[in-house]
């Protein structure tokens, strides 16, 4: 496992957080940052870097990196954050957090959600996975962003896609890109007087129509970057002709995404109690407003938490006993494909779970939950399935 980031004249220690989580092969960098930070001591000006934006900054490297200069910092990602936290505390800086467990020193941390204040003079962005938050980002940036501003992206050379290229000169202005180096490759857009001066507003979150199992009709917002942002999943769609949930029943939608799982268990019954979990504050934003659009009265029995897998709530001293915990994991982590979400999501599950709860989950056929389940368990039992996905279900003895 490499946690050592030697480049140029410094050495930083980093991990992927949950440390204990971090695969033998994935390091907590990649070329394109070397190729960001070369870039920027070479040719930027030193006293831009005193109002400097980073965005998506996978585990905390560039803000580890830039710390001295105390940039805004910001993440969709829950685990980023905490990643930020762990590696600044590493390397010898003095943390400081704001109430909601943000690094506020010496690097300001926000979320995707909230709006930038101050005009940036260079702009820094890890080209997101997800086309729709690198749109919403790109349009947030112009809001406070000048002809000066300098704004810098990178990627490996494979995602810098044309689409990439298009929603930087739509939204900024002429972009060209570097020469690839080591798979990575820069771009480069320049804002111009006409983009500054009126940014369109963000198309996001999107809103859509969606009927339950039960006939219950939903009007449905998604933030840019959450996961299948017009139309229910197939997984989800299956998961929600299978679920069932009592008005005595604790229920956590485990990543819960636009929380159409939760909302389901809130459509079947007035006293359910609902825990809306996900690592996306972009998710989190997006089920409250749908629990709020949709099950207001219910609103006072959700919780809406940001959590690496359920780490938060088995931490908190006050979460009432769980009975069911419903999800649909992930298994790519940024741009890497692991089983380990998978793992601490059912592991985290036992933990929580009250004796005799049960977890719920649906998957790919191929990612052989059902062995994992066993193995954490002792059993499982086979709710449903498709050619493509099955449902499982495991008890807690």
């Amino acid at each position: 496992m490499n946690t050592t980031f030697s480049f140029r004249d410094q050495t930083l220690q980093l991990i992927r957080y949950p440390a204990k989580s971090q695969h033998v092969s994935l390091q907590a960098w990649d070329s394109a940052d070397e190729l960001l930070i070369d870039y920027i001591i070479e040719s930027v000006e030193p006293e831009r870097l005193q109002r400097m934006v980073v965005f998506n900054d996978d585990f905390g490297a560039l803000g580890c990196w830039f710390a001295h200069c105390n940039p805004v910092w910001v993440s969709d990602s829950w685990i980023a954050h905490r990643s930020l936290h762990e590696n600044l505390a590493a390397n010898a800086h003095a943390v400081s957090l704001s109430g909601e467990k943000l690094v506020q020193q010496p690097v300001t941390a926000i979320t995707s959600v909230a709006a930038l204040t101050d005009t940036p003079s260079l702009a820094i962005i890890k080209i997101p996975r997800t086309l729709s938050l690198l749109e919403h980002q790109l349009i947030a940036l112009m809001q406070v962003a000048t002809p000066e501003t300098i704004v810098i992206a990178a990627a490996k050379a494979k995602s810098i896609t044309r689409n990439v290229l298009q929603l930087f000169e739509k939204y900024v202005g002429p972009t060209s890109t570097s020469l690839a180096r080591k798979k990575s490759r820069l771009v480069f857009a320049l804002p111009t007087d006409a983009k500054c001066t009126s940014p369109p507003p963000s198309p996001y979150p999107s809103v859509w129509q969606h009927t339950l199992p039960d006939g219950t009709g939903l009007r449905l917002s998604n933030h840019a970057n959450v996961f299948s942002s017009q139309s229910i999943d197939i997984g989800a769609r299956i998961m929600l002709e299978h679920m069932h949930v009592e008005a005595s029943d604790h229920v956590v939608d485990l990543g819960c995404g636009n929380g159409i799982l939760g909302l389901h268990a809130l459509s079947q019954t007035n006293g359910v109690k609902v825990c809306f979990v996900d690592e996306s504050f972009m998710a989190l934003a997006s089920a409250k407003q749908n629990v709020e659009d949709n099950f207001p009265l219910q609103l006072a029995n959700c919780q809406f938490i940001a959590s690496n897998c359920l780490e938060e709530l088995i931490n908190s001293q006050d979460t009432s006993p769980v009975t069911k915990v419903i999800c649909n994991p992930p298994f790519h982590q940024q741009n890497a494909i692991t089983d380990h979400i998978a793992w601490q999501m059912f592991q985290d599950a036992r933990d929580i779970l009250a004796r005799g709860g049960n977890l719920l989950v649906v998957g790919n056929r191929h990612l052989d939950y059902h062995g994992k389940l066993k193995r954490i368990y002792g059993g499982v039992k086979l709710i449903a399935s498709n050619q493509k996905f099955v449902i499982l279900s495991a008890v807690k003895r």
